[in-house]
């Protein structure tokens, strides 16, 4: 069974979209405007509570509330990898 890095950080950035730093280094743009079709994930068309997104204890993941979160690998394989350069560059660009 595979392992994923643990989650460092996380920004809301515009768009729906996350800017994830995990343990290692890596960044990755993760994109949730997929996710709200999905009931459970509809209250992130809320701007405010898209950006209150946090870091779950231990960085297993990431959550909005105790019931809308995503898990470190589902960030990991489906997150868009920012390169060294591009992840200093101004985020409203993504």
């Amino acid at each position: 069974m595979p392992t994923y890095p643990k989650v460092k950080s996380v920004t809301a950035l515009p768009n729906l979209k996350l800017r994830v730093t995990f343990v290692s280094g890596k960044v990755k743009i993760y994109n949730c405007a997929p996710l709200i079709t999905e009931d459970a994930f509809r209250p992130l068309k809320d701007e405010a509570f898209f950006k209150n997104v946090r870091v779950d204890a231990a960085g297993y993941g990431i959550s909005w509330n105790d019931y809308v979160d995503l898990s470190e690998s589902e960030l990991w394989v489906n997150g868009t990898a920012v390169s060294d350069i591009a992840a200093h560059i101004d985020e409203r660009h993504v």
